[in-house]
């Protein structure tokens, strides 16, 4: 894995599928190097250079195309032997390529860059079989396989007289992008509808003040100020800020209200119905019979109605009772006298 971390270019496959591109590659960096001449014929490259370059291709072949290869001392021996072994390719990828561009069309693309990417691709591979292909067949392609729908847009295109691919390109794509745009505009909202109306975040802090930001001066109720444009910054004071503490004071009475509520009932719950003792089930209950007799039988007594009654005997003389006589006469005032 480190040897393939170093290479310059793909390695050429034992089976050769990438050997059109792999000896484009392998061209391009022996010139860059000055090694170029060693895979010439009749050169007169020394030695020196004919081991540099052979250790340079060597480290572009799969290993098994090393292990065959392994004899092989002369640059320009393995460049003939790779040659006579994967130049078939060519007769390979020829027909698929020209199959490929015979049904290239614009419209079969969604975007005009995916159609570029096809364009270019197909076009490479033509020309690495030896096919030519100039800008003059990419733009008779490219205005022949327009949408029919676009039959006016296509002559005025081709009325602008464009000489390379390129222009013609660049100039599609500015106007996808520009048609992408006025189809999100087009969609944001309905034709005629006036647009969503600015929405502000109010907060409100723990001295029952509000904090908002919006336009203009705050108005109403209290007072507000406010600076510049979205900066407006607010403070109202009020019913507003005493209704809050009412609610809050409220729903503290309802949670302490729930508690007691609770408490009581967990107290009935605990307590034992049989002896009226705690900590205990009734079902657990070890108190001796006579006291649970006598703490039912004073359930009983709660329960009842007792009614009180004066009782004194015949001779009884009631006069004996400090009780405080009433005359009629007490109840009037003296103008009602006379």
């Amino acid at each position: 894995m480190s040897n393939l971390a170093k290479l310059e270019f793909v390695a050429l496959d034992i089976t050769g599928k990438n050997y059109l591109s792999w000896v484009l590659d392998a061209e391009i960096h022996l010139d860059a190097n000055g090694l170029g001449e060693t895979i010439k014929k009749s050169n007169t490259a020394s030695k020196q250079d004919k081991a540099k370059a052979m250790i340079f291709l060597h480290h572009h072949l799969h290993e098994g195309l090393k292990a065959e290869y392994l004899t092989v001392k002369d640059p320009l021996t393995l460049w003939k032997n790779l040659k006579e072994r994967y130049d078939h390719q060519k007769t390979v990828i020829l027909p698929k390529a020209r199959y490929e561009w015979m049904h290239l069309r614009l419209q079969d693309f969604k975007t005009v860059s995916e159609f570029n990417s096809a364009m270019f691709r197909i076009s490479s591979q033509l020309k690495l079989c030896g096919e030519n292909i100039t800008d003059q067949d990419m733009l008779e392609k490219t205005f022949s396989t327009f949408h029919a729908s676009n039959i006016l847009l296509q002559q005025q295109y081709r009325e602008k007289g464009f000489t390379k691919y390129s222009e013609l390109i660049s100039c599609l794509l500015v106007a996808e992008q520009n048609n992408e745009l006025l189809m999100k505009n087009h969609e944001s909202r309905p034709t005629g509808s006036a647009s969503f109306p600015e929405v502000n975040v109010a907060m409100h802090n723990n001295s029952g003040q509000f904090q908002g930001r919006g336009r203009g001066n705050g108005r109403g109720r209290g007072r507000g100020r406010g600076r510049g444009r979205g900066r407006g910054r607010g403070y109202y004071r009020g019913d507003h800020s005493k209704n809050i503490s009412l609610h809050q004071k409220w729903k503290n009475n309802e949670e302490k209200t729930e508690k007691e509520k609770n408490g009581h009932n967990k107290e009935q719950e605990n307590s034992c119905y049989r002896c009226g003792g705690k900590g205990h089930w009734s079902r657990t209950c070890r108190t001796p019979k006579h006291l649970v007799d006598l703490y039912q039988a004073s359930l009983k007594n709660k329960e009842k109605n007792i009614e009180t009654n004066f009782v004194c005997d015949d001779n009884f003389d009631i006069s004996q009772l400090d009780v405080t006589h009433l005359d009629v006469a007490y109840f009037f005032t003296e103008d009602n006298k006379n």
